[in-house]
């Protein structure tokens, strides 16, 4: 194998995706590698938020970070929620353990396909998951009124929403979810998993976290890393009722998140307009790309509301192979669907990213598809600017007060 290619048999080595440190140690010389699979925000931190991270590294690696009260607080202050309704996690998988080790008895209702953790983890602990098939020739939409007749005739006691939707990032308007909650007010627990709402555009009021406070049974879940393109941190949180928050937080540690963690909470403050414009571009990213993927013959593009977006190879084609073509010539990471519940490795997952890098897995979709290489998007697609602030001249940015407009 030349030097410059990554060895795709490390894709295969777990259930899960490698990260992209293992990628990297598995090239003897690539270190130009586009990550289409983790959805992170691309625009954000901004290149002067990194240098103030690079600024205060030797503080933050050397002395112990404040208490999760402390940081929670700050938080709280930042996005406008009350301390005692918040829990901050050291990531929002630690906080999906604890729900499921506290708060889930013995069985929890969620569609499929969907993010991972919410089926592999109550497995893991002897739950019974109800699965709720989302179906390809509806576009994955999600029915409310279906699933709770579902919930029903399962009999389950916990049901969990991703909102939207991971991996076809379908989004659930906001009046349906507390329709949802309405309808499930007999339930142990409803947890609406909010890790990818920042990115929607399609209305301006999305978030349930506001019912979450004042409901019995209600868990609003958000990821901090995702929205802020900081996985390496390890952060987010949990909204619901003081009882509720309170069970969760007393099973944590008292230190449970890390000085960069703390570092971050109180620099986003500072730093809320250049959060919206993140959005904004990622949006008109998001729109391109869809179109650039959508004039591919054969392949089908899902809506989505997420930073990411779900495609259907063309019949015939199989998303191993692809996946592995790709890393190994290309050097583009994609999230192949194959082992998500409820699909198939027919579907990719591919991260919204800005145009210099939707080019290179455009020209290796195009060489594994078609046996072709296009060099250029297609011509009833016009590229966009893409450096920072760039992009439509019309667009007269609104700056709210805070930073709680955004989230």
């Amino acid at each position: 194998m030349p030097a410059d290619q990554i060895d795709p048999s490390v894709l295969r080595q777990s259930a899960h995706s490698p990260s992209f440190f293992a990628l990297q140690r598995a090239s003897s010389g690539r270190r130009d590698l586009v990550d289409f699979c983790i959805p992170c925000n691309p625009y954000f931190p901004t290149p002067g938020m990194f240098s103030q991270l690079a600024g205060s590294l030797e503080q933050i690696l050397k002395y112990y970070p404040s208490d999760a009260d402390t940081i929670t607080a700050e938080l709280c202050a930042t996005l406008g929620h009350h301390p005692q309704t918040v829990v901050m996690g050291n990531g929002s998988t630690e906080l999906i353990t604890w729900i499921d080790h506290l708060l889930v008895r013995e069985s929890l209702a969620t569609p499929i396909p969907t993010f991972g953790r919410w089926t592999d983890q109550p497995l893991e602990t002897g739950k019974r998951v109800d699965m709720f098939q989302l179906h390809e020739l509806l576009g994955f939409e999600f029915d409310v009124d279906a699933f709770v007749r579902f919930v029903r005739a399962r009999g389950s006691r916990t049901a969990v929403v991703c909102n939207p939707n991971n991996p076809d990032g379908g989004y659930v308007p906001r009046r349906e979810i507390v329709r949802l909650l309405d309808c499930l007010i007999d339930l142990d627990l409803v947890v609406v998993d909010e890790s990818f709402l920042d990115f929607v555009d399609t209305e301006a009021h999305t978030s349930v976290a506001d019912e979450a406070r004042i409901r019995p049974n209600v868990i609003v879940l958000k990821s901090l890393g995702k929205n802020f393109g900081l996985h390496g941190v390890r952060f987010g949180y949990l909204v619901a009722n003081p009882a509720l928050a309170r069970t969760v937080r007393a099973a944590l540690p008292k230190w449970n998140l890390n000085s960069f963690a703390e570092f971050v909470v109180f620099l986003l403050r500072e730093h809320g307009s250049e959060y919206r414009e993140s959005l904004r571009l990622l949006a008109r990213d998001r729109l391109l790309m869809s179109q650039q993927l959508a004039s591919l013959p054969g392949l089908k593009v899902f809506p989505s509301q997420g930073n990411f977006l779900m495609v259907k190879l063309p019949d015939g084609k199989d998303g191993v192979g692809l996946r592995d073509h790709l890393i190994a010539h290309h050097g583009v990471f994609v999230r192949e669907c194959g082992n998500k519940l409820g699909s198939t490795s027919q579907f990719l997952r591919l991260v919204v990213r800005p145009q210099a890098d939707v080019q290179r897995l455009l020209i290796g979709l195009g060489s594994y598809l078609y046996g072709t290489a296009p060099e250029a998007p297609p011509d009833n697609v016009v590229s966009p600017g893409h450096g920072w602030g760039e992009g439509d001249p019309q667009h007269t940015e609104t700056r709210p007060e805070d930073f709680r407009a955004a989230i």
